[in-house]
């Protein structure tokens, strides 16, 4: 769908306050305009109905119907939207049935603004109007990058209101895709992460190390070692940041086979 207009998004969001920051950021694109918002299921699919939508933006949990039901009425209709599924929570199984039912991303929260809009372009096949550039076959691939990681994160029992889960989470992803960021942590990973969510580059280093001692507390030593190796070692003590993210991010990307 290569669209020269804008791009018409549909949001099913019961949190009004996210729904209404979701709409004010996505409306500051210039190609992007949100033209109906539900915060229900019945509404949604009343929406999908009577509205013309080229993406629609779902949440998982919603009152009156979830996210999955709505996915699975959606199959009777005729010009479905393209789907996005936001979710506040990255279960491999759920990710699975709402691809299956015709979902065309999934997009675990917290989530950056950015990057929502960039996934948004590519599904409806327009030209990317960011620095970020990612084919549109490798959108699937992708999004099961992104799945790995938020259960690693989940698995080691960092909080996910944690900001260190966010920043870690975010760090390991642009490493998946750039992975000479581990090599300038300190003079481009830190300031590029903190530039996007509003902080500074010693407080994102400061949070990512208390999640961090966090999950070494929590988690299980078998996980541990079965995910970081030779660098769990008691005499050592917990890896460093650049150590933590350089290890998961090898193994997802050599585990999907990304290429840079």
């Amino acid at each position: 769908m290569a669209l020269s207009r804008k791009i018409r998004i549909g949001l099913a969001e019961d949190n009004l306050e996210f729904c209404q920051i979701l709409k004010e950021f996505l409306e500051t694109n210039q190609d992007l305009q949100v033209v109906e918002v539900a915060n229900d299921g019945v509404q949604t699919l009343e929406m999908i109905r009577t509205t013309n939508i080229d993406l629609l933006l779902l949440d998982m949990i919603m009152p009156k119907l979830d996210g999955i039901a709505v996915l699975e009425r959606m199959k009777m209709m005729n010009n479905k939207p393209k789907i996005i599924i936001l979710s506040a929570f990255g279960h491999e199984e759920m990710t699975r049935k709402a691809v299956n039912l015709g979902a065309d991303y999934f997009i675990v929260k917290p989530f950056d603004l950015q990057i929502l809009a960039q996934r948004i372009r590519e599904i409806c096949g327009v030209k990317s109007q960011v620095h970020i550039n990612y084919p549109q076959k490798s959108l699937r691939q992708e999004a099961e990058a992104e799945q790995e990681v938020t259960d690693i994160l989940q698995e080691l029992k960092i909080p996910p209101h944690f900001k260190g889960y966010t920043y870690l989470r975010r760090a390991i992803l642009l490493c998946i895709k750039e992975p000479v960021l581990v090599n300038e942590v300190t003079k481009k990973l830190y300031p590029r992460i903190a530039e996007e969510f509003n902080s500074t580059p010693n407080r994102v280093e400061r949070s990512m190390r208390f999640a961090i001692e966090t999950a070494w507390n929590r988690a299980e030593i078998e996980y541990l070692h079965q995910l970081m190796g030779p660098i769990v070692d008691e005499r050592k003590g917990k890896p460093t940041n650049v150590g933590f993210i350089a290890k998961i991010s090898d193994k997802i990307r050599i585990n999907h086979k990304l290429r840079n």
